[in-house]
């Protein structure tokens, strides 16, 4: 019994970064007020010529379809007046690639969080040892988490332009996402700016979970 609860223990202490950090990336794939908000301090509107009201169902339509099951994405807004088609051909596709990395985040955190929660039935129906198996296994995670979290917002403030082409480079399998900022929609809206504070949230979301989990964790270990 000892040997299972400890390899039990160790994936979901391994679990647990993945939890985090799996639903802190629901942000920008439900979150259309971060766009807007990031929309507005970059000055979307003055580069692509849209108004609030274009920019707000730009958001609602990136975060409507990362979240449907439409294969493309298909958003007309209104520009000076008449409807506009904002993607192109070359952005559509990469959208797509974009929704499937969206889809796959889910599915790992759905995997990580059914794990997670038959390993806390489990221990709460042993009683008393469980209930300190969890909390070590969630202090544990937490600080891995934490750990991860300042190794991340390290490399985003000195080498933010780095990361981001590894990431693209490792996540996608084509050059669709290399736009044209003089005629592409897609990196007028999402510039390297939108990128860094996005990447920013997103980490420190993680990091504020993995802080009140480690807490409440230390917390119960210290009283018992």
């Amino acid at each position: 019994m000892k040997i299972v609860n400890l390899v039990l223990t160790s994936l979901f202490i391994l679990c647990l970064p993945w939890i985090l950090v799996t639903a802190a990336l629901r942000i920008p794939a439900n979150c259309p007020a971060m766009y807007e908000y990031l929309f507005n301090k970059y000055d979307a509107g003055i580069t692509t010529g849209l108004d609030k009201t274009a920019l707000k169902e730009t958001a609602h339509g990136l975060v409507r379809y990362f979240n449907n099951s439409e294969e493309y994405i298909d958003l007309v807004v209104m520009k000076d007046g008449k409807p506009f088609q904002l993607f192109n051909e070359r952005e559509v596709i990469h959208l797509k690639d974009v929704k499937a990395l969206f889809r796959l985040d889910l599915y790992v955190l759905i995997g990580t969080l059914a794990f997670a929660l038959v390993y806390l039935f489990w221990n709460v129906a042993r009683g008393g040892t469980g209930y300190r198996s969890i909390a070590r296994g969630a202090l544990t995670g937490s600080v891995i988490t934490l750990g991860l979290m300042i190794v991340l917002g390290a490399g985003l403030l000195f080498n933010f332009d780095g990361l981001l082409l590894r990431f693209h480079l490792l996540s996608f399998t084509n050059d669709f996402w290399l736009l044209d900022p003089a005629h592409d929609y897609l990196i007028m809206l999402v510039t390297g700016g939108f990128m860094y504070d996005a990447s920013f949230l997103v980490a420190g979301a993680a990091a504020a979970g993995a802080l009140v989990t480690g807490l409440t964790a230390w917390v119960y270990l210290r009283r018992r």
